[in-house]
């Protein structure tokens, strides 16, 4: 009767410590996340005001500027901090490159929140201002890497998926936060006093959170896996060339899996706002409602889809999200044609897909690539995939549906995206469970110990 008390004592003291652990790796993964999508959602609410303070209309140099740098900052430059972080992170540890991700993000977003404008001095200010957000999006293309290595690392094996989830969550609360402080400085101040001071505010309210996520990430320790290829001597030198000798197929179908979420998550949760607007007639604040109500399901589904992965694994929940997104894509953009009410159910019913695939994705393309190569892989298949598709996508359907004439095409366009999601999921073994050490990774010996 004691064994049994003491077993069970020592199983609760086991859970209570794995879940302690899953939170703090949570705190530390997300918070990078967060930072970087409110600070996304803040500038694209506010370009509009933006503009005016920096890219003065009658001074053709600074709207190219304006242009060059929206570009940049959104996509163009996140494939080559990828290239930088990923690689780093396999060779220094996911700490660092954690660490001084966000340290880079917060200190470009004070220093935007701090800038001055055109009329103060000149050409100087655009011209800083694509500087920074240069900066900003050379560390956003590490931070995805090194957020999903660091969490699928840290969270215990059989609830991988739940925690890994959390990363995606981090996601919506910081676009739904960026979106909640542009609504207050909206309608709580004038335009004038948006363009003197407002703007400002949540650029310099993004810096401190960029602070405290400095500090939770300066404090915590580096993976078990990591520090199982330090002690066993088997941290790579080159991680980058030995991803593209040793792992292109789990780099491609990584790619698969991103690429599934990038196009319905950007036509979703930001393309469908247009689309309500321009070709369904519906308002803009019934459009940016919808939007919000998506975002806040997501919340509660992605990560329960997290944690139904964990229970039934990888394959049969992003299997069968691709495989709705491939049926309803269509049908759920005929049904918006019915009117408002018909709108939301299709946009719903999206949004439910769009929980699963990100619920998923991100932990099944982590347990895809070796210890050695994890974050190189992730980095370089995630943002690549972002700058390809993500970013195109409002562009691509503006000139597809002037193109053909019919407001349909979004449907077949996810059609196509769920088609190549389905068959890099296909590919994949089932993973849930699975240890992340490969074979490979570190001696036999050293693989023994760290279990």
């Amino acid at each position: 009767m004691r064994t049994f008390n003491s077993d069970a004592t020592t199983t609760e003291a086991a859970v209570a410590t794995d879940t302690v652990a899953l939170r703090r790796s949570v705190a530390a993964g997300a918070v990078g996340v967060f930072v970087h999508w409110f600070d996304w959602a803040a500038y694209a609410y506010l370009a509009g005001t933006v503009a005016t303070v920096f890219f003065p209309a009658e001074n053709s140099t600074t709207g190219l500027l304006a242009v060059f740098g929206v570009f940049a900052v959104s996509f163009g430059i996140r494939p080559i901090g990828a290239l930088v972080f990923g690689p780093l992170g396999d060779r220094i540890g996911r700490k660092r490159t954690l660490s001084l991700v966000i340290f880079m993000m917060s200190g470009a977003t004070l220093a935007i929140g701090l800038l001055p404008g055109y009329a103060s001095i000149g050409i100087a200010a655009p011209v800083l201002l694509v500087v920074l957000r240069l900066i900003q999006g050379f560390a956003a293309g590490g931070e995805f890497g090194s957020a999903a290595s660091f969490l699928a690392e840290m969270a215990p094996r059989r609830r991988r998926g739940f925690g890994v989830s959390w990363l995606e969550v981090g996601s919506l609360l910081g676009f739904l936060a960026g979106s909640f402080v542009f609504l207050l400085l909206s309608t709580g101040l004038d335009d004038d006093q948006l363009a003197s001071w407002g703007w400002r505010v949540p650029f310099l309210v993004s810096a401190p959170l960029g602070v405290i996520g400095f500090i939770i990430r300066n404090k915590i320790e580096d993976t078990p896996e990591y520090r199982t290829l330090v002690a066993g001597d088997s941290v790579p030198r080159s991680p980058a060339r030995e991803l593209l000798r040793s792992h292109k197929r789990q780099l491609l179908q990584a790619a698969g899996l991103m690429a599934a979420m990038h196009v319905p998550f950007y036509a979703v949760l930001t393309y469908l706002v247009t689309y309500e607007t321009d070709h369904l007639g519906h308002s803009a604040g019934s459009a940016a409602l919808l939007s919000t109500v998506i975002s806040l399901l997501g919340l509660v589904l992605v990560p329960l889809f997290g944690l139904l992965s964990d229970r039934v694994g990888r394959k049969p929940v992003f299997v069968g999200a691709t495989a709705a997104l491939l049926v309803v894509s269509t049908p759920a953009f005929l049904l918006m044609r019915t009117g408002l009410a018909g709108t939301w159910i299709a946009g719903l019913l999206l949004g439910v897909i769009l929980a699963a695939i990100l619920g998923t994705y991100a932990v099944w393309s982590a347990e895809a690539f070796p210890t050695r190569t994890r974050q190189s892989g992730l980095s370089i298949a995630y943002n690549v995939t972002a700058a390809l598709f993500a970013g195109t996508v409002p562009y691509l359907m503006t000139v597809l549906i002037s193109a053909t004439g019919s407001t349909l095409v979004p449907g077949p366009y996810l059609m196509v995206f769920a088609v190549g999601g389905l068959v890099a999921a296909l590919s994949l073994r089932e993973t849930a469970g699975s240890a992340l050490l490969h074979p490979g990774d570190v001696s036999e010996a050293a693989a023994v110990e760290a279990r």
